[in-house]
């Protein structure tokens, strides 16, 4: 089990490490920029894989964890 729990958290690492930043338009909104606030961005392709494959990696983490 504790060997499960490593390799599920090095691979979540490594996963949240490859994933574009969300967070890009951060400095538009502190300076008062509100083009790029309100648009609506899907993710596509491998983006989405990603972004699924954290989730499914982050709740196996903590399942892991309470089981633990």
């Amino acid at each position: 089990m504790n060997i499960l729990l490593i390799v599920i958290s090095s691979l979540l690492i490594a996963i949240v490490l490859l994933q574009s930043g969300k967070a890009e338009s951060t400095s538009s909104i502190v300076s008062g920029g509100t083009a790029d606030l309100y648009s609506n961005r899907k993710e596509r392709g491998g983006e989405l894989f990603i972004t699924r494959l954290t989730f499914l990696l982050g709740v196996a983490f903590f399942v892991i964890c309470i089981i633990m």
